[in-house]
């Protein structure tokens, strides 16, 4: 039983997993009044006690990110001014992670933004899963505990009936996330070589490593339209690679990200819940969950317990 000073709430963007990670805690989920002003606004309401309390928000900040995004800053506020002792953000994914710099003249680094924001609302802690830039971390002046998707994504593929598996990175920026992946599972790593056009259009100019007559497990940590992924499919393929699994912690699935993966030459695609995942929308998902990972961060968190025995392996 879990002392009476712990609370978990949850925004509207992802209420399952936060009931989910309730259910592997013993807690009940905090009883709170979310609900849009006619004009859209936010109409936040808590509806239990929290001072002096020890209180989580979990919310993605997925699509509609500004939404999102706002709730989140909106439970902090709320909090701060019903006396709760300490807040911390729970963010399964962190929106507005591809821009953690100034890639080019006169644009904002957004990341950094929005680290900004959660410290001015009020937040004392953020939890996340698989941020895209890991320095984001140090865009904050308070503690981020930084948790690893891969433990869970790996306890599933390892239960694949795969011949001579090699892992494969998409591109040359998820080479650490699927070197970490081929180190774990004990195979060989192959990486594709691309060159970005646009924010959704990709060319592959080639492929460090051998495919042939392999069976592939491509490893990124998002899929957001769904062209980069595909592209490496076709290519694999294309190598001689016989049968094909995609590997994502991130599900944002923007655009025609969809129609692109029920399209592609894949035996299955592993997604976690750090997002809902449209699953009646998609052919061969399988969904792996996060919320025993995060129930044990938050425990061991609230017990004031170190967490790095969640990650300290998957450095």
């Amino acid at each position: 039983m879990r002392g009476e000073r712990l609370r978990v709430f949850s925004g509207t963007a992802h209420r399952e997993l936060a009931q989910g990670i309730c259910s592997h805690m013993g807690v009940p989920l905090g009883a709170a009044t979310l609900e849009p002003f006619p004009d859209g606004e936010v109409n936040l309401k808590l509806d239990c006690d929290v001072r002096g309390a020890d209180v989580f928000v979990v919310q993605p900040t997925c699509p509609p990110v500004h939404d999102h995004l706002f709730q989140l800053l909106s439970f902090a506020d709320c909090l701060r001014r019903a006396s709760a002792d300490r807040i911390t953000a729970v963010i399964p994914y962190f929106g507005y992670a591809r821009k953690d710099r100034k890639d080019e003249g006169r644009v904002p680094i957004n990341a950094k933004l929005v680290a900004n924001l959660l410290v001015t609302a009020g937040y004392h802690r953020v939890v996340a899963i698989d941020l895209h830039a890991a320095q984001i971390q140090g865009f904050f002046d308070i503690p981020v505990d930084h948790l690893y998707a891969r433990p869970v994504l790996i306890e599933r593929v390892r239960q694949l009936e795969t011949h001579n598996l090699m892992i494969v990175s998409p591109d040359i920026g998820g080479t650490k996330l699927a070197r970490a992946y081929a180190k774990e599972l004990g195979c060989d790593l192959a990486i594709i070589d691309k060159r970005r056009i646009s924010g959704e259009k990709t060319v592959i100019e080639n492929i460090i490593g051998d495919v042939g007559d392999r069976d592939v497990i491509l490893v990124d940590d998002m899929v957001s339209t769904g062209g980069s992924i595909v592209d490496a499919v076709r290519i694999v393929k294309k190598k001689g690679a016989r049968k094909v699994y995609i590997v994502a912690t991130h599900a944002v699935l923007a655009g025609n990200a969809i129609e692109r993966l029920n399209s592609a030459e894949v035996e299955k695609i592993f997604f976690t819940d750090s997002v809902p995942v449209p699953t009646s929308k998609l052919d061969k998902v399988e969904v792996c969950s996060v919320a025993q990972l995060l129930a044990r961060a938050i425990d061991r968190i609230h017990r004031s317990e170190s967490i790095s025995i969640l990650f300290e392996s998957e450095r």
